[in-house]
């Protein structure tokens, strides 16, 4: 490489990270870091999913990498309607079917260590990666744009880089520095107000996680809906989602339980409301194992085809579903924050992953610019925030939303229920991510464009 227009470092090596290295590996003038707290590149949690909007932007990767990641989830991409998701009301003896929700294309569904193992593979030699790398702080000046930001980890080494991406999750090291500088100058009101959103948390939001064996269902009831296709049971305040996978070996078992009061302020960011944090096992855990006893309790009036899959059940965790509040902006100075650092959301549109991966392309789209050079990077980071972060706001209330509806929380009449939640998801397969792509570049290649 020659000498490079700019040095990147990513702090993150997760999904948001991963997609944005492969992004910017196309670009020879860029020179990229990524640094990652764990010991090794690897990703917990067993599933991603990705809608047919972010996976539209994954095709534009090529061909190679979408045949690996088809190969990976184990069928085809199509963009024809598909039957999706089957919602039940089932907070009753005997439950009823509400509606069979169709989606424009599937949701693809991988193994998030699969996936990982794809973006991996696609990183160039160029693309430098650092294990066991916990960022703790970092400093910029505001003043000499020409001047390295300084890195500090917790070994206590540093490193030096002209532009910081926190691509490092919901507990997050960048988003809390970069808030505070942020901050600063402001009134006392205002201040507070941003610096309410450094810390996550609790949404209201708990959910009951486990993989059932196929074989213990079909012993018990051979032909149950859930062996077969995507269903979800709904309650007054709880419900849970039960579908096939690893080619039908498990039952994936994802339930809710949610706090109306506190869910409807999970994202506000106001000082003056405290909120409570989760008491699980002990006070502030945010995982805890469950037995099989306690997992099913949210669920124990459900409808007796629930029950089936419920008595399967050996045990499962539960875990305090933590968001991070809406927030005032997601770059300062030569820092930007992307993915679950500057939007963790709800979980029950699945799209989290979706929404880093479409942060990562339209970063990778204005960083990239040949028109981008170290003394305008500050606008690309802006023009990133101003087109991404209305959007993955409103997809964060959408998704808590589709929890409220299908936990009965709105007064919608169950004739229109099934509608109601579709037309609240439906960005996912019907929205593109081409035309904020297309903004963004006018927008770098217009510098008298005025972005406020």
């Amino acid at each position: 490489m020659s000498t490079p227009k700019f040095r990147i470092a990513i702090c993150g090596g997760g999904v948001g990270g991963l997609t944005l290295a492969v992004a910017l590996s196309r670009y020879q003038d860029i020179a990229v870091d990524v640094y990652e707290a764990a010991q090794t590149f690897c990703e917990i949690g067993a599933g991603v999913g990705v809608w047919p909007r972010a996976f539209k932007v994954l095709r534009k990767f090529g061909p190679d990498l979408e045949q690996q990641l088809l190969q990976r989830c184990g069928y085809e991409y199509t963009e024809e309607y598909v039957p999706a998701i089957k919602n039940r009301k089932s907070d009753q003896a005997v439950g009823i079917e509400l509606s069979d929700m169709m989606t424009k294309g599937k949701l693809m569904r991988f193994h998030r260590a699969d996936f990982h193992g794809v973006l991996l593979s696609y990183l160039p030699p160029s693309c430098t990666m650092h294990n066991a790398k916990r960022l703790i702080s970092y400093t910029q000046s505001l003043e000499d744009r020409n001047s390295p930001i300084t890195l500090t980890f917790k070994d206590g080494s540093t490193a030096t880089c002209d532009v910081l991406i926190g691509a490092d999750g919901i507990k997050s090291s960048v988003r809390p520095c970069m808030l505070r500088e942020l901050a600063e100058g402001m009134d006392p009101d205002e201040k507070e107000s941003v610096l309410s959103c450094i810390n996550p948390v609790w949404s209201g939001v708990t959910a009951y996680r486990t993989l059932i064996s196929a074989e213990k269902l079909r012993a018990r009831c051979p032909d149950h809906r859930v062996l077969r296709e995507f269903t979800q049971y709904m309650g007054k305040n709880a419900y849970f989602a039960a579908y096939p996978i690893s080619h039908g070996q498990y039952v994936n078992f994802a339930g809710f339980t949610l706090e109306r009061d506190l869910v409807d302020t999970a994202y506000q960011a106001d000082a003056g409301i405290p909120r409570p944090s989760f008491k699980g096992k002990t006070d502030n855990e945010w995982v805890g194992e469950l037995t099989a006893e306690q997992f099913v309790e949210p669920f124990k009036d459900f409808e007796e085809d629930a029950q089936h899959v419920l008595e399967c059940v050996d045990r499962g965790t539960l875990w305090a579903v933590h968001t991070v509040k809406t927030l005032p902006s997601t770059n300062f100075g030569q820092v930007a924050i992307m993915g679950d650092a500057a939007h963790a959301m709800a979980p029950f549109q699945g799209s989290g992953a979706g929404q880093s991966i479409e942060d990562a392309y339209l970063l990778a789209t204005v960083l990239g610019h040949k028109a981008t050079t170290l003394e305008t990077v500050h606008r690309a980071l802006v023009i990133y925030d101003k087109l991404r972060r209305p959007f993955s706001s409103n997809v964060a209330l959408r998704s808590m939303r589709g929890g409220q509806l299908c936990a009965f929380q709105e007064e919608v009449p169950l004739h229109e229920l099934g509608d109601m939640i579709t037309k609240n998801w439906e960005w996912a397969w019907l929205t593109e991510l081409d035309d904020a792509l297309e903004e963004s570049v006018r927008l770098v290649e217009d510098g008298s464009i005025n972005l406020n």
